[in-house]
């Protein structure tokens, strides 16, 4: 499940793909499989192709999505717990089982996204799963050099990002964030905001929200108030989204969106809202 929710930003696509994997495994006769010396190496191969091959259509699909497409966010379960929400011994969530850390944070999930898919497959399973090329090989149909070649290219474009403000950092100013929202205050929203900062949202057409990036943090600022107007009663709380401080806004206890934040220098420079409503999946399991 870590594996595929980085190649595939998606929980759903993941779980299928790691059930596909072990289907061909149990597909196997008994023979065939009591020769295989690792059965999680294999797994993990037959999982990244299948990834692969997933990679290449979700291109396609991605062309025809109504709006921005963003990564699924994922819950800290945890933190649902301790304020007394789903029992732990409710069905088994697929996110449950995936490990929360800058390697699903939304900014690297949004980069890994800009690569192809064969230099996804390579940067991920190397750099962030420490697997060696030759065994990267197996899973790409390429020589461990050319795996090598496209795990240096993919790493060119996530060192144009910055490393990451520390969570206590980005906790304060998604904090200040949340309670200007909830007073309307716009000039501490554009405050709070850097002046060419980016709000993405994603709707996926189920749910009405901006089809296009807004620009601008004075721009943002007013977004954020017209939405508060539109929505009286609306609740927002401070939970952990892919591992960073984030926000969950809630309405007659249902989740609505979940938005995920990018600090620099204190102030806000990206924001990603999840409102499709079969990415919230997770989010109302909890």
């Amino acid at each position: 499940m870590n594996v595929a929710y980085r190649l595939l930003g998606s929980v759903t696509e993941a779980e299928d793909a790691v059930q596909d994997a072990y289907a061909r495994w149990y597909g196997l006769p008994r023979s065939r499989r009591e020769e295989i010396l690792s059965p999680g190496a294999w797994l993990t191969t037959v999982t990244g192709r299948i990834c692969l091959d997933l990679l290449g259509s979700a291109r396609a699909r991605r062309e025809r999505y109504v709006g921005a497409w963003l990564p699924e966010p994922l819950p800290d379960r945890t933190e649902w717990d301790r304020a007394g929400g789903a029992a732990p011994n409710g069905p088994a969530d697929p996110a449950d089982q995936i490990v929360l850390d800058e390697s699903v944070s939304m900014a690297f999930l949004v980069v890994l996204e800009s690569m192809t898919p064969a230099e996804r497959v390579a940067f991920v399973l190397h750099d962030v799963f420490r697997y060696p090329f030759a065994e990267i090989a197996g899973v790409l149909g390429r020589t461990p050099a050319a795996c090598k070649q496209l795990a240096a290219s993919a790493r060119r474009r996530v060192g144009a990002a910055r490393a990451p403000v520390p969570a206590t950092g980005r906790a304060d100013v998604v904090r200040q964030v949340k309670e200007a929202w909830e007073t309307k205050d716009i000039a501490a929203l554009v405050g709070l905001l850097d002046p060419a900062a980016v709000m993405t949202a994603d709707g996926g057409g189920m749910v009405g929200t901006v089809l296009r990036p807004v620009e601008g943090g004075a721009r943002i600022a007013q977004y954020m108030a017209a939405i508060a107007d539109k929505a009286p009663g609306l609740e927002l709380l401070e939970r952990t989204v892919n591992g960073g401080p984030g926000l969950v806004a809630l309405r007659a206890g249902l989740v609505m969106t979940v938005a995920a934040f990018d600090v620099s220098d204190g102030r806000v420079t990206r924001i990603w809202a999840v409102r499709n409503p079969a990415k919230l999946r997770p989010w109302a399991r909890s």
